[in-house]
């Protein structure tokens, strides 16, 4: 299974962060491979926002979507998101918030495995230089917030 982490030092306040990532709709404006996005359901109580969401990633011929339960805990400032349906056996990634004097330290963590024993061949062999190219995208669009 492909796991890889990065983390990124962003000029930017935590909160400010956090709800950027939990915007999902919009990030077939600014991520690499996103195509679509949909959020079906969000409900927000004292301890944490619940979102299921799709994403329609990839590029053609290779196009598909998938189902993801997004949970952002108050209290310890991350987001934990785990796969409900689509091309993938199993999907779980990790954010953490961390506010510094003058930025936010992003860490963030993935690990997946795509149903598709071909597709999850390919993707363990490129996967640090996506994902290095996803968190560019994320920061790049985060400092212009």
């Amino acid at each position: 299974m492909p796991k890889a982490s990065v983390t990124r030092q962003i000029a930017s306040e935590k909160q400010k962060l956090i709800d950027f990532v939990l915007d999902i709709e919009k990030y077939p404006e600014f991520i690499p491979f996103c195509i679509n996005s949909k959020v079906y359901e969000k409900n927000d109580n004292e301890d944490q926002i619940a979102i299921i969401a799709d994403l329609t990633i990839g590029k053609k011929p290779f196009v598909d979507t998938y189902k993801s339960d997004v949970r952002y805990h108050k209290k310890n400032d991350t987001i934990h998101v785990t796969n409900i349906g689509g091309p993938l056996k199993h999907l779980e990634n990790n954010w953490k918030f961390i506010q510094k004097e003058n930025y936010t330290e992003v860490q963030f963590d993935v690990d997946f495995e795509i149903k598709n024993k071909f597709l999850n061949m390919i993707m363990t062999k490129s996967f640090q230089f996506g994902l290095n190219k996803i968190a560019d995208a994320f920061q790049k669009r985060a400092e212009n917030l």
